[in-house]
């Protein structure tokens, strides 16, 4: 039994606290040096409070659209990290796929290996997927369409890994063993065919020869009237 495996990806970097958007603040007379005119004073606090109201709205609003975009509150160091968990889940859980499809009856089980990621969920970051690369015992050509199967699992994935090309290699010599026991088992039986081939054709020669020999000794034995002669001849070639 062996293994198709994924490697993990390392990821580095730990949550930091999250930061707070500024909003812009607006420009009142006070902040450029510039004094209300006198008897205008309600007019100047008017526009103060407008300008105060309008400045709430704004981060109001800010507010509403990273929640929205980034509803646990990451840092850009995290949200990066998530977006390459994320690439990596699906990129795992395809690669096992392919090989459990590929590897049908010899393949096993889909087993993952996981990270936390900086919202609280678990990502694939590895995977494998047993496949049994043993011969089939007494059968070179069972042996060698079991090893065909399971070389095309190893290679299924879009970037077999480093694992993977190793479990293709071994179905491949063993196959290439299979096909050699293979081509000696025919070459046995055909050995085999032949001589008896060889062994029948002498039999069949034989008995001709016999049933010649026979047939001259009657026609002797009948041109002498010596039956004794003839049974006596005859029985040599029993």
């Amino acid at each position: 039994m062996n293994v198709f495996s994924s490697i993990a990806p390392i990821f580095s970097g730990s949550p930091t606290g999250a930061s707070t958007p500024v909003a812009g603040s607006g420009r009142t007379p006070e902040a450029s040096g510039e004094k209300p005119a006198s008897g205008d004073t309600s007019s100047t606090s008017k526009s103060v409070e407008q300008s105060s109201e309008g400045r709430k709205s704004d981060q109001s609003s800010e507010s509403r659209s990273d929640a929205g975009e980034n509803p646990q509150g990451l840092t850009d160091e995290e949200l990066k990290q998530l977006t390459d968990l994320k690439a990596r889940d699906r990129e795992v859980r395809a690669h096992e796929a392919a090989h459990q499809a590929a590897g049908g009856q010899y393949a096993g089980a889909m087993s993952f290996t996981y990270q936390r990621g900086p919202d609280g969920a678990q990502y694939a970051v590895g995977g494998e997927v047993p496949i049994d690369v043993s011969p089939v015992a007494g059968d070179p050509q069972a042996t060698i369409e079991k090893m065909r199967v399971v070389r095309a699992a190893a290679m299924a994935p879009a970037q077999p890994s480093g694992q993977d090309r190793a479990v293709a290699a071994q179905a491949m010599q063993t196959m290439l063993q299979a096909q050699s026991e293979l081509a000696a088992g025919e070459g046995e039986s055909r050995t085999a065919e032949a001589s008896a081939r060889v062994e029948r054709s002498q039999g069949d020669a034989r008995s001709a020869r016999s049933r010649e020999a026979e047939e001259s000794y009657r026609n002797v034995s009948a041109m002498t009237g010596d039956s004794r002669y003839s049974e006596s001849v005859t029985s040599l070639f029993a």
